[in-house]
């Protein structure tokens, strides 16, 4: 008899054709359409021939290091002389990574010129043994899509290498961990009582009022295009009008005419992800929604199932691994860098985003230099996988496929009139200090002290806003100052949000400064926005944070835009796009007020000021370099190492010296210490190194200052950190 693994601990190998039948069986059942089926299988099958050789039956019985005796190889290599280089490619990637197509031929080209010893005679036993009938599989060739589309065909080899890996992963779990195996989530996606759950939590919302009508009438509209086979959507709601739950309405609707497994609810900030999560688990159940942010999920092991709390943490746990839950929230940087990963423990999830809705929340925060491999990868994924797209957003941008441009192709608005309901809902008036010519700090101050009411003061840069509140908390004019921005860890930001709510609850007399992570998914409202010069997106997304309720009559909020001298951008595309929203304002200031302002600057910005695809992601995509394209795809470019803040409080020291004699850490405590991290470039460790200690388990401690009002003392420009 042949073995796949070594002994579990009740003592038992694992049986090579029972590994290949169960990878083939759940790879096959991984398939969103039935023409794939026998690919799936076969690559299943296939993947451990390695295994047959005499050499690798001894390291199983005798021990030898690990990876001694490569096998991924000759199951490549035998799948290439078939014909079947898709399940070459997938096969040949399962245990390193998908491979660059050079590498791959390398990897392959003994066996497809039959130099290796005894590999005829291997084969032939193999096929025997397994009873495979070779002229089933030759050749054989999925027909749902057109293989000559090199970006389609690439796409479905990465579909192949997520269910190949993630079937592999679960056979070997069920032989090694069985307990834990027993504990995966076989939750599906409830839809008839998802839809009663959140039809009743609209019957508990007022009907009464303007924006009320608004919104029903909204969510109505965008209802009856529900039953609309798959594709591509927009919903284009002004702030306040329930977007939210209006979209996740639309998806389980739409998911229910499609007979769709899964909704995916994509955000652009970690910040935002808690509360959009708390929302779905208000209204469906505690247990109904796995949230997928942090690095932690793939980089630390998880604990035995007796350190988590209750059985259901498990399951999350273990969804996290693959995505196998009926409603999942996750961030644009762990979806897309997912799409474009070539390793095994990123790409295993990457099958479960078939046969689904997937719910890009904040659209226009797309990453704009990589927009055009962006938008090529959901239009494969689409038609490969049979998944939809809803793109929600205040502000839509241009992504139709135009003239110069190679957009998405056909996207059907849920809301045919969204000039109109943005008319209605005008809240703030806008004004434009010195005319967007560049002022100085102290002037900004004078213009915002000059105020009233409550005032909130956005930045572009920690190092700004940083500055003005120095600046601005030396005056007695508010009865409330507080500061804003990811210089602070998260359990601290929370904090001082509670605080401003219940300033401006109580009527106080606030001054709050931030960085633009107070853009999205914080709600506040203020009479009086002060922003920065942005983006235009940026700038709409802003005035949303004034006079959001509108309680303050025809009047309105008032947004007041500045042009800061010798002010930093984040990036220089940020810049450009900033430019370009100054240059538009300035020529028409009324035009803001009107959405068709919107489809205007997104056009420009796409094809005057970014580069779509620079890098050449598309050409490395079509020639096969999986290793290529999963390098050059970075959201962020500059990577962020993440900073545990030892004296934030007392729950922060308490809880790093409670895991102190702990060997290996769950994912709940990575969870419960991403509260107190904050995330900082590189750059600032190497400057800061004595105040930080590596821990081998996985993370960094800062031991040094961290101040109550500004978080992780007082950043330089260079130390700049985007919210991921």
């Amino acid at each position: 008899m042949y073995y796949a693994h070594s002994e579990n601990t009740s003592k038992e190998k694992h049986p090579l054709s029972k590994h290949l039948s169960s990878t083939a069986n759940l790879a096959s059942s991984f398939s969103c359409d039935e023409s794939y089926n026998d690919l799936f299988e076969i690559t299943g099958i296939l993947h451990d021939l390695g295994k047959y050789q005499k050499d690798f039956q001894r390291y199983l019985i005798e021990g030898g290091r690990r990876g001694s005796v490569p096998h991924a190889s000759w199951g490549a290599g035998y799948a290439r002389t078939a014909g079947i280089l898709e399940a070459s490619i997938a096969i040949d990637g399962h245990h390193k990574g998908m491979p660059d197509h050079a590498d791959w031929k390398t990897d392959t080209e003994r066996f497809k010129n039959n130099d290796i010893a005894n590999f005829d005679a291997v084969v032939k036993e193999f096929i025997s043994d397994n009873g495979i009938n070779e002229s089933k599989f030759k050749n054989i060739k999925p027909p749902l899509f057109n293989r000559e589309n090199k970006s389609q065909r690439e796409l479905f080899t990465r579909y192949l290498f997520s269910a190949l890996t993630d079937g592999d992963w679960l056979s070997t779990e069920a032989h090694f961990e069985p307990e834990t195996h027993s504990l995966r989530p076989a939750a599906e996606l409830s839809i008839s009582e998802m839809i009663k759950s959140l039809g009743a939590a609209f019957s508990l919302k007022s009907s009464e009022g303007e924006i009320n009508a608004l919104r029903n009438e909204a969510r109505a509209e965008a209802l009856s295009y529900s039953n609309l086979p798959l594709g591509f959507f927009s919903l284009s709601l002004p702030t306040g009008l329930g977007k939210t739950l209006t979209s996740m309405a639309w998806a389980l609707e739409h998911a229910r005419a499609n007979r769709l497994k899964r909704i995916i609810v994509v955000l652009p900030y970690v910040n935002i992800i808690d509360q959009t999560a708390a929302v779905f688990k208000n209204i469906f159940g505690e247990n109904s929604v796995l949230e997928y942010h942090s690095g932690y999920n793939e980089q630390h092991s998880i604990e035995s199932s007796e350190e988590c709390k209750t059985p259901e943490d498990r399951m999350k746990e273990l969804a996290c691994e693959n995505w196998d839950y009926p409603l999942i929230v996750t961030t644009t940087v762990q979806f897309f860098e997912s799409l474009f990963s070539n390793k095994p423990s990123k790409c295993r999830k990457v099958h479960n985003i078939s046969n689904s809705v997937v719910i890009f929340d904040e659209v226009q925060t797309l990453p704009k230099h990589l927009i055009l491999p962006t938008l090529q990868m959901l239009k494969d994924v689409h038609t490969v996988m049979k998944t939809s797209f809803l793109f929600c957003t205040a502000t839509q941008p241009a992504f139709e496929k135009r003239h110069g441009f190679d957009g998405i192709d056909g996207i059907t608005p849920l809301i045919t009139s969204p000039a109109k309901l943005y008319e209605k809902t005008v809240r703030v008036r806008y004004s434009f200090i010195n005319d967007l010519e560049p002022i100085g700090m102290d002037e900004l101050f004078q213009q915002v002290h000059s105020r009233d009411d409550s005032s909130l003061v956005i930045f572009n840069t920690k190092k700004a806003a940083a500055e003005f509140f120095e600046l601005a908390s030396a005056s007695q004019t508010w009865q409330e100052s507080y500061h804003l921005s990811t210089a602070m860890c998260p359990r601290h930001r929370k904090e001082v949000i509670r605080q401003i709510i219940e300033g401006l609850s109580g009527g106080r007399k606030l001054l709050v400064v931030s960085t633009q992570l107070i853009e999205a998914g914080v709600d506040l409202d203020f009479p009086v926005v002060f922003r920065a010069a942005a983006p235009l997106e940026s700038i709409i997304q802003s005035a949303g944070r004034c006079n959001r309720e509108g309680n303050l009559g025809p009047a309105g909020g008032e947004t007041c835009i500045f042009r800061l001298a010798d002010s930093g951008m984040p990036d220089k595309t940020y810049s450009a796009c900033a430019g370009h929203a100054i240059e538009m304002m300035k020529a028409a200031p009324d035009k803001i007020y009107h959405y068709n302002m919107f489809n205007e600057y997104y056009r420009q910005i796409i094809n005057l000021y970014v580069d779509p695809d620079k890098k050449g992601i598309r050409e490395a995509r079509e020639k096969f370099n999986f290793e290529t394209v999963n390098d050059l795809y970075r959201i962020i470019e500059k990577a962020t190492v993440g900073l545990y803040v030892y004296c934030f409080n007392a729950e922060s020291s308490e809880l790093l010296d409670s895991l102190k004699y702990k060997k290996h850490l769950s994912r709940d405590d990575f969870r419960k210490m991403q509260m107190f991290t904050v995330q900082v470039y590189r750059d600032f460790i190497n400057k800061n190194g004595q105040f930080c200690t590596s821990d081998p388990r996985g993370f960094i401690v800062w031991y040094g200052k961290y101040d109550r009002k500004m978080g992780l003392a007082a950043p330089n420009k260079e130390d700049e950190v985007l919210i991921i």
